[in-house]
């Protein structure tokens, strides 16, 4: 799907790196060519804005399912796709499958398996998926025990200059635990593991990732420990990044009261002193992505017991209005936002897209921050409607996004 004419549109607030101001924007040939004080041109078509932001398409890092419905409703135009799969990403034919599924309206980047069927022993053929069409290595769900392999996994991925995306969880302390030991997981008498798992597995992979020198990215640090650790790792000049997923800085364990599996995820949610860590590793810029973690999952996978209900929750949706939270709060700016949810997930990838600078892909979504609207399980256009915030007003949607130029949805 190429663009066939210019676009130009005007009347907007321009959401850059440095701030947000106003201006238009015309993209040609499915590339941004100029932005600011501009006018169209003769034979550009041409969109007014109405005062709405013109921002950066949104670039999800890591979520489990392709779905465009509701990637194009949360205003997501790049989707990080994670090799857990049926089956794993863990050939190069699979890689390249997946990096085809998205066209034409959507990019899908898969991250390859670390290991052979992501069982933590073998490594899988890194750099034939990297040909193939990786955008970086995962883990999966899980994190590799051994540290030998994974060492080798970082250093390789060094050679190749992939980055390695990390699940920080120490599983044998973890072990079939569903919620986080203390108060909550006492009183409704759910398996728990001590959030201390989470910083051990920080602390192993920030000393591996130190000494190969490898580009080492935790999908979701949720606990005051472990951010802690990935703070002083930065100070070090460590090649670390960290990310988080609304979920952790939205609910606490108190949301698994009354055994609501929709609450079920993967970290289990934390305690509130955790929850308001991972809010000031935001504000601090310890933490560098928000992603939506999106795992649509049905009823036949949730309307169970709590401990036996799958974890995940359908995020692409909502990621935008939860972040938009956080600039009402006074948390961090718009331009931030933008950057923890298109500009650095892009960087991370190495693809060319996820701010508004000329040259790049123009991947755009228009955003109404201030548009009101409750989220209703009833009403959502995702795979599954597995969403923890169900019930809950929101503000701030994307009225129009753009893949290349082209329209693609809202």
């Amino acid at each position: 799907m190429k663009q066939q004419r210019p676009l130009t549109i005007t009347g907007g607030k321009l959401v850059t790196t440095g701030g947000v101001t106003d201006g238009a924007i015309r993209l040609v040939d499915g590339c941004i060519e100029a932005l600011g004080d501009i006018a169209a041109q003769a034979g550009d078509d041409v969109l007014d804005a109405k005062g709405q932001l013109i921002a950066p398409g949104i670039v999800d890092l890591g979520v489990f399912a392709i779905d465009k419905p509701a990637c194009h409703a949360g205003g997501i135009t790049r989707a990080a796709l994670m090799p857990d799969q049926s089956p794993p990403l863990d050939y190069p034919s699979r890689v390249n499958y997946i990096a085809k599924i998205g066209k034409p309206d959507l990019w899908v980047h898969p991250l390859a398996a670390a290991t052979s069927g992501l069982g933590g022993t073998q490594l899988a053929e890194i750099g034939m998926m990297k040909e193939a069409g990786a955008r970086g290595v995962a883990t999966g769900r899980g994190w590799i025990a051994n540290s030998g392999v994974m060492l080798r996994l970082l250093q390789y991925a060094s050679m190749l200059d992939l980055v390695v995306v990390t699940h920080a969880e120490d599983g044998d302390l973890v072990g079939e635990a569903v919620a986080t030991s203390g108060e909550m997981a006492t009183r409704l008498g759910l398996p728990s593991a001590p959030a201390e798992a989470e910083a051990l597995a920080v602390a192993r992979d920030i000393a591996l990732a130190e000494l190969s020198g490898a580009r080492v990215h935790f999908r979701q640090v949720t606990t005051r420990a472990a951010l802690d650790l990935v703070r002083q790792a930065k100070a070090r000049g460590v090649n670390v990044t960290a990310g988080v997923t609304p979920a952790h800085f939205m609910l606490s364990d108190l949301a698994t009261a009354e055994f609501r599996s929709f609450a079920r995820i993967s970290p289990p949610l934390r305690s509130e002193a955790d929850r308001k860590a991972v809010i000031e590793a935001i504000g601090d810029g310890t933490i560098d992505v928000i992603a939506s973690g999106h795992d649509p999952r049905g009823a036949e996978a949730k309307r169970l017991p709590f401990a036996d209900a799958a974890e995940g929750m359908a995020g692409a949706e909502t990621l935008l209005a939860m972040t938009m939270n956080l600039v009402r709060d006074g948390v961090i700016e718009m331009a931030r936002a933008f950057t923890l949810l298109a500009s650095n997930p892009a960087d991370l990838l190495g693809v060319e897209a996820g701010r508004l600078e000329t040259g790049l892909e123009a991947d755009i979504a228009l955003v109404d921050p201030d548009k009101p609207w409750v989220i209703a399980r009833a009403s959502m256009v995702s795979a599954a409607s597995n969403t923890p915030f169900d019930g809950q007003p929101a503000q701030g949607r994307a009225t129009a996004l753009f893949k290349g130029g082209v329209r693609v949805g809202v």
